[in-house]
C-alpha cells in the first residue's frame, strides 16, 4: 500500500527530472533508468517508456531515431512546450519545498 501511494507521488517528479536533462542534451531510456536510479527512484523499464511516450503525445518532448551499432535508439528532447512546462514546474516544486522543508 505505501510503496503505491509514494509510487503516484514519485511520478510527477520523475516527469520534472525527465524535462530537466532533455533540455539540457538529448537522453534516451537506458540512460534515464541509471540517472534515476542514482536519485533512488527504482522504476523499470516497463514504467518509463510509457512515460517518455505520453510525454512526446503530449508535445512536451520530441524524438529523433539514430541507429547506434546497429540499433535504433530514441533520443529524446524538450519541446518549446517542454520548455515552458518545465519553468513552471520548477517555480511550483521550488514553491512547495520551501513550504515543507
Amino acid at each position: 500500500m505505501e510503496e503505491k501511494v509514494l509510487r503516484k507521488l514519485f511520478l510527477g517528479f520523475i516527469h520534472i527530472h525527465v524535462l530537466h536533462h532533455a533540455k539540457d542534451h538529448p537522453i534516451y531510456g537506458s540512460w534515464m533508468l541509471e540517472e534515476l536510479r542514482e536519485h533512488g527512484y527504482t522504476i523499470s523499464a516497463g514504467t518509463l517508456y510509457p512515460i517518455l511516450h505520453s510525454m512526446e503525445s503530449d508535445g512536451l518532448l520530441a524524438k529523433e531515431e539514430k541507429n547506434v551499432g546497429g540499433k535504433i535508439r530514441k533520443y529524446y528532447t524538450t519541446t518549446e512546450r517542454g520548455n515552458v512546462i518545465l519553468v513552471e514546474a520548477r517555480k511550483k516544486a521550488y514553491e512547495l519545498f520551501k513550504e515543507i522543508k
